[in-house]
């Protein structure tokens, strides 16, 4: 059975019911269970699971995010938020933007939040605008969930440079509290090296949008010399920050991000060295257009504990990186689902110790079935 919602159709996959319920307040995410003859997959190290299809009919599903009575959170790039209830698989339209710009690449992307939730219902959206003077800007605004709808709008940051390409977009919140957002170079080389400009960089701010005394350049400015970066997460044992960024043509890269370290875009990428820039953990020809990362947290797949999954775009996969933390080494990589589900957008871990992402083959790059696009989770196999 299906749930066709109304256009930005959205089909949940129905168990014992047909129907749109309201979110309960503290759902409880059910057991999967994949058929019996569904495939399973194992891993290099032994790993056996199945994958299971939580929603699909979606539009360019960008970011990701669970609130922590259940609910996902999830953006569609053409300008919509929607929160999915994975208990009574039923979905809401919270939000629809009216000023949103989606040529190319922007749209509505990033999303967190707050790590006060459960008290506040703040939630954090990075979008591209229609600007009255012609073009767009990317902005960070703030809203209040309030039954499923978002309400409250305030501006948080704005005027990041914005284009059809390298919009950056992923925003999260950090274990000290503060809101980290990737800004891509806006297709404009000149911008990454600008301590002046919010392109090209790595962002840092209070949750009101302003700037914290610890940064270091007195501005939100984190770190500078990226090109598009679009996947952020904290090594859960040594609290580093991993961002994986897309590259020019190849020299995709894996970055650790340390406060005021210049990335190097575009004086040098991939295995380039120049004094007083940073070059990647691992980089990446040909290019696999890594997107949303996480580290699992999870206790479903023990072997996973600690490891970085990252959504390969161009790559069509999954990919699995083994990290010793405190040497900030990567021991190995695995891909998963190689071309299985296409083009791989946001990888996020669920309360329920499962592991989600999402699919984006129809962000115009892609090829869609009728299915996408889907989020799906991986579950220990039966």
């Amino acid at each position: 059975m299906w749930i066709s919602l109304a256009r930005g159709v959205v089909a949940l996959v129905v168990a014992t019911q047909v129907g749109t319920q309201a979110c309960s307040p503290q759902p409880e995410t059910p057991s999967p269970t994949p058929s019996p003859a569904a495939e399973v997959f194992t891993t290099t190290d032994g790993v056996r699971f199945q994958v299971d299809t939580v929603a699909s009919g979606l539009e360019i599903p960008w970011s990701m995010v669970f609130a922590p009575d259940g609910r996902l959170f999830v953006t569609e790039r053409p300008g919509r938020v929607r929160i999915l209830n994975l208990s009574t698989r039923s979905s809401e339209l919270a939000l629809t933007l009216d000023d949103v710009f989606t040529q190319g690449e922007a749209g509505t992307l990033g999303l967190a939040l707050d790590p006060e939730f459960s008290q506040n219902r703040l939630v954090y959206l990075y979008y591209s605008a229609r600007v009255a003077s012609g073009g767009a800007v990317n902005r960070v605004v703030r809203y209040r969930e309030v039954n499923a709808r978002l309400a409250e709008r305030v501006v948080v940051l704005d005027n990041i440079p914005a284009a059809t390409i390298h919009d950056g977009g992923r925003i999260r919140f950090g274990p000290d509290g503060l809101l980290y957002v990737t800004a891509g170079d806006a297709a404009n080389t000149g911008l990454p090296q600008d301590l002046a400009s919010l392109a090209g960089k790595i962002l840092r701010v209070n949750r009101d949008g302003t700037t914290p005394r610890t940064n270091p350049f007195g501005s939100p400015v984190y770190s500078y010399g990226h090109r598009n970066p679009q996947g952020l997460d904290w090594h859960p044992s040594t609290g580093d920050l991993w961002a994986s960024e897309h590259g020019n043509i190849g020299n995709d890269e894996i970055n650790v991000i340390d406060a005021g370290a210049n990335y190097g875009w575009p004086e040098i990428e991939g295995r380039r060295e120049m004094p007083g820039m940073r070059t990647p953990i691992t980089f990446y020809n040909p290019a696999i257009a890594p997107s949303g990362a996480s580290f699992y947290r999870g206790q479903r797949f023990p072997r996973f504990a600690n490891n970085l999954f990252v959504g390969a775009l161009r790559g069509t996969h999954l990919r699995r990186l083994v990290i010793e933390g405190p040497s900030r080494r990567i021991t190995s990589q695995e891909l998963l689902l190689d071309d299985r589900f296409g083009r791989i957008r946001d990888v996020v871990g669920g309360p329920d110790g499962f592991l989600y992402f999402c699919t984006n083959n129809r962000d115009g790059r892609g090829s869609p079935t009728s299915d996408d696009d889907r989020i799906v989770r991986l579950v220990p196999a039966t």
